[in-house]
């Protein structure tokens, strides 16, 4: 599932191929991807007509800032963007396009069909779900280590699914939360209220540190990530426990386990993650 990284990657790709672009026609092929209207045919009559001014990300929703209204959009597991032209032939698991008036299209790809698409007026977009309870965003000054602890102390859950729940801290998921656990040197199933001081100050750094290097990289790309040209992301190279079960740990080569935690696969190093 393309996490914060990943989502900043193609926000930033597609402020360069469609802002300022706008939409002439849309063709919907899996209805059940527009969540908002509830009526697929009302969707295309709001979108039609209206350009693309801005591109936003909040936590792993992709926003695009129309005329008058506001689409949020949500990736889920392996959808995708991609610019082309017209005239190019079908891409494989289509379900939305948006034609624009300089010929090319703006196409949804999603191999699973999970992803969504929310209409808003501009300005209420996040009086409402899907972005209502969202937490703070890792990059701004409202995230301290103040807000991890004080959240910490208000639940019983493990550290791994603390950190993916979303009314914390957003952008954070399965690849990201093991590679900052890693570098912070905590267990994944320690309980979150159990962590010192010291250790939410090394957990704070590790996940900024963590998320920056992925953008920087572009993100990760496992299994089906790419940006909206079609380009995989690079960190995965520099991933030190994600993925790599049975492997020798870069650090202390020791090896790296898999458990699940909170229903999720959890890597870690038994060695360098003992607390």
């Amino acid at each position: 599932m393309p996490e914060l990284p990943e989502v900043e990657t193609v926000k930033r790709t597609l402020e360069e191929l469609v802002v300022g672009k706008t939409i002439q026609s849309v063709d919907i092929g899996w209805p059940n991807i527009i969540k908002r209207p509830a009526d697929p045919t009302e969707f295309t009559t709001e979108v039609k007509g209206q350009t693309i001014h801005s591109m936003r990300r909040r936590g792993k929703f992709l926003l695009f800032d129309l005329d008058d209204i506001v689409m949020v959009s949500h990736l889920r597991m392996e959808g995708r963007y991609g610019v082309y032209k017209q005239e190019d032939a079908p891409v494989p698991h289509t379900h939305v396009t948006f034609g624009f008036s300089d010929g090319t299209e703006l196409r949804y790809q999603d191999v699973r069909k999970f992803g969504t698409m929310h209409l808003f007026e501009k300005g209420k977009e996040e009086e409402t779900m899907p972005l209502t309870q969202l937490g703070v965003e890792p990059f701004d000054e409202e995230f301290t280590v103040e807000l991890l602890t004080n959240a910490s102390q208000k639940t019983t859950r493990k550290i791994k699914p603390f950190l993916l729940d979303q009314k914390t801290v957003v952008g954070l998921g399965n690849i990201y939360v093991d590679e900052a656990l890693f570098r912070a040197r905590i267990h994944p199933e320690r309980l979150a209220h159990s962590l010192t001081d010291e250790e939410f100050q090394k957990l704070h750094h590790s996940i900024v540190e963590t998320l920056s290097e992925a953008v920087q990289l572009g993100g990760s790309s496992i299994k089906s990530y790419v940006n909206g040209q079609g380009e995989m992301g690079m960190f995965q190279q520099t991933l030190e426990v994600y993925g790599r079960k049975n492997e020798p740990c870069k650090h202390c080569e020791d090896t790296i386990i898999r458990i699940v935690v909170g229903g999720r696969g959890t890597h870690y190093c038994p060695t360098c993650q003992t607390n």
